[in-house]
Formats: C-alpha cells, structure tokens, sequence
C-alpha cells in the first residue's frame, strides 16, 4: 500500500472522519465549559479569602502544618507519571496495542503535572514569595529540586502530547469545514507546513524517542525528590527508607485508574467504541493489576518492618492507624481500594469496561486518601511534647475554605483536559492509519534500488 492508492485514501479518510468529529464546539460542550468556570469562580472566592485573612482560614496549626494541600500535591504528582508508564515504558518496547490510548496518556500528565504546581502555591501563606526559591535557591533543599523537576516533566509531557500530534494537525486541517476558523487557523500554524514527507517522519521519531528516554528518569525523580521532602524529615511514619519506589509504585496505581476513568468517558461520549475497544480495557486491567500488587508489596514492607519492631513513637503511630481513631479510615483505603480491586480484577468479567470503571474509580478515590494517610496522621505524633495550645489545635480538620481551595485544582485539570481533548483529536490519526509505516516502507525500498 502506499499514500496515493486508493485503499489508503479510503482507510485514512474513515478514521480522520471518526476522530475529528468530536473536535467542535457544540452545546453540551459550551454548558459543560460553563458549569467548570462557574465552580472554579467560588472556589477562586475561597481562594480569596484565604489570601486576605491568612492560613487561619484553614486547618492548618502549628502541630499540622501540612494538610489537604501537600497531600493533594503528592496526589497529582503522583497521577501525572501515567504519561511515562504508557508511551515511554511501554512504547519503547514496542506494545503496540497502547497507540490509541498514549495521546490520552499524555493529556492526563500534562493536566496533572501543570496544576501539580499550583497545588504547592495554594499551601502558601505568602505566595508572592515563591520567587525567593530560586533567588536564594539551596542546592541541598529538596524543596528546590521538586519546583525543579515538576516543571521539567511537565515540559516533557507536553513536548510528547504536542510533537507526534503534528501529523494530526497537518491531516486534519483541511478537513475542518463547519468549525470556528480560529480552530483552522490554529491547525494551520501548529501543522509548521508539515508535507508527510519521510525526512519529516525521520526527526519526529528521533525527537519523540530522545524525549520518551528523557522523561523516564524525569518522571522517577519527580516522584523520588518529593518522597525525600518526607523521608528526610525526622518524624515518626515518613523517616522511610524506601519511601522513593513506595511513591513510584503507588503513583503508578493511581495513573493507571486515571486513564481507566478517561477511557471510558472519550468512548462513551466521543463514540470511539472502534478505537477504543474492550481488548484495550482488558489490557489496561492487566496492568493495574500489576502495579496494585507492586505497591501492595510496598505496604507491606512500610508497615510491617516498624510493626515487628514497635519502637516507641512507632508504635504511637502504628498503633493510631491499625487500631485507634484511624483505623476504619485506614483499612477502608486500604482494602477498598486496593486489595479488594485486585482480587476482582482477577476475575475476567471485572475487566469489562463498566465493572472496571467503578474498580477504577474507588482506586482513585483510594490512591487520594492514601496520600492524605501518609500526610497528616504522623504530624499529630511529634517527638517533643505538644504544649500550650488550644486543644483544637492537636485535631486537623479541614475547613469548607481549605476543602474549595482544594477542589479548585481539580477543576483546573478538568478545563486543562477538557479544552486539550476538543480542539485536537486525543486518538492518534496517522499511526492508525499506517501512514508512518508506509513512508518508512517506501524509504526502505528506495534505499534498496539505490544500492
């Protein structure tokens, strides 16, 4: 086959056609878009409010200092390395059954990786100083290294959503008769006069690899550095030496419910069911099965190890989270949203679509507490005795201010996806299509009647 027959014209006509439909503006995206700004103007108002009056608006005392904030922090991060589990480790052995869901992927890193950041200023009391970071930057402060390589992964995801979409963008600019011609405008500046030539296809695979390389150790630092913001911290539940792979494994577990969830929603409301098929979901199960059990391990390790030996404030804390006033929150995470999933998932029926959305959701649900697990028991057990402080101060309550606050970067990453998965097509159109394939294929045989 090659680009002029008309077997390919017909085949690339079809899936350019399927996949760009969704790409337009329509009602039901309008009223959704409305809805999202509508919720973040009042979690903004809270927002507001907390920059007048101070972080006494907040939970937030001297006892825990860290609250929902550093915990959704953790969490985002955390569902950010999806895009480096799906088209780097993936893609550079060669699965090829993640092509359609790799643009989906990276979308999902790029939203969670850029609010990642905003999450850190929303815990500030003085966000005006955040430039002081770098200005009178400490080499040995992980809190430098983590602004740092959050804000690399996020320019290597989105160097990975954006360039293998240029394709994309070069095909579907012509075949967007009936949208805003803002939208074709746009397709025809980001296409840069893309012509499928295989010189083109040439460098944007070199491109795409090297970067695909690069954010593998990016994405195993992001996650690392952060776990060092607690293990270096001399406090009972984080001083953990295996506090890096711990974080990795469970951020891989969240990342992968994340895309279970987006799946279902682009082939449901996209009508991607061709694309987007069940063999997709059953595959994707498999993985989540995987990396729930890694980190299963890793629960394993974090609490039994300290558990056999019982130091004293060990046991203080141990003894909060398996028996005391933590205890049916702590099991509740831990069985409901990650044991129970992977003993469903084993059986093959729990791997349909449906079924796996809900596994996937009470994962996430899950994957979030957990981080909240980790973030604020162990601060309500410091080594030196709390003293001369209300009695309220020594229970962290979130408040309504601090709970909206938080939503809002929810919210941001719903518009970040949104806008992101309607203005470009979030399955790729040339790969499945072969078009790569078969310029590299003429290449080939022109090399070989040149030799």
């Amino acid at each position: 086959m090659d680009l002029t027959s008309d077997k390919y014209k017909t085949r690339l006509e079809k899936i350019s056609s399927d996949l760009l439909r969704p790409v337009r503006i329509n009602r039901s995206f309008i009223l959704w878009m409305i809805l999202l700004f509508l919720a973040l103007a009042v979690c903004l108002y809270a927002y507001s409010m907390q920059l007048r009056k101070g972080m006494i608006v907040t939970g937030l005392r001297d006892v825990t200092s860290w609250g929902m904030y550093i915990a959704n922090f953790v969490f985002f991060v955390a569902t950010s390395l999806i895009g480096m589990l799906i088209s780097s480790v993936l893609g550079l052995i060669g699965v090829k059954w993640i092509k359609p869901i790799g643009r989906i992927a990276e979308i999902i890193a790029v939203a969670f990786a850029a609010v990642a950041g905003i999450v850190i200023i929303m815990d500030m009391g003085r966000p005006e100083r955040l430039a002081y970071v770098f200005l009178y930057a400490r080499v040995q402060s992980p809190i430098l290294w983590d602004i740092a390589v959050v804000i690399t992964y996020f320019v290597l995801s989105l160097l990975l959503w954006f360039i293998p979409l240029i394709p994309d963008i070069a095909v579907a600019k012509t075949r967007l008769s009936g949208r805003p011609s803002f939208l074709r405008r746009a397709y025809e500046l980001l296409s840069f006069k893309w012509v499928h030539h295989e010189k083109q296809y040439r460098i944007l695979k070199q491109a795409t690899r090297i970067l695909l390389i690069l954010i593998i150790p990016t994405a195993f630092a992001i996650h690392t550095v952060t776990s060092w913001l607690f293990a270096v911290t001399p406090r009972a539940g984080w001083y953990s030496t295996i506090f890096g792979p711990y974080f990795i494994s469970g951020a891989f577990v969240s990342g992968t419910a994340a895309i279970i969830i987006a799946m279902y929603f682009f082939r449901i409301n996209y009508k991607f069911q061709d694309y987007i098929t069940d063999f997709h979901f059953e595959r994707i199960a498999r993985i989540l099965v995987l990396v729930s059990v890694v980190y299963i391990y890793f629960n394993l390790n974090e609490f039994l190890v300290p558990a056999y030996k019982m130091m004293k404030f060990d046991a203080i804390h141990l003894r909060e989270l398996f028996t005391g006033k933590e205890a049916l929150f702590f099991w509740g995470v831990q069985i409901l949203g990650l044991v129970l999933p992977v003993i469903l998932l084993l059986f093959r029926q729990m791997r349909k679509p449906i079924p796996l959305l809900i596994i996937s959701i009470f994962v996430l649900v899950g994957a979030w507490l957990k981080r909240y697990i980790i973030v604020v028991p162990p601060q309500g057990h410091p080594y030196l005795p709390v003293q001369y402080v209300p009695a309220e101060w020594h229970i962290y309550t979130p408040t309504l201010i601090e709970t909206a606050v938080t939503l809002t970067s929810f919210i941001l990453v719903l518009i970040i996806i949104s806008l992101l998965a309607k203005f470009f097509p979030i399955i790729p159109i040339c790969e499945l299509s072969g078009e790569e394939d078969i310029v590299e294929n003429q290449k080939d045989a022109n090399d070989v009647q040149l030799t």
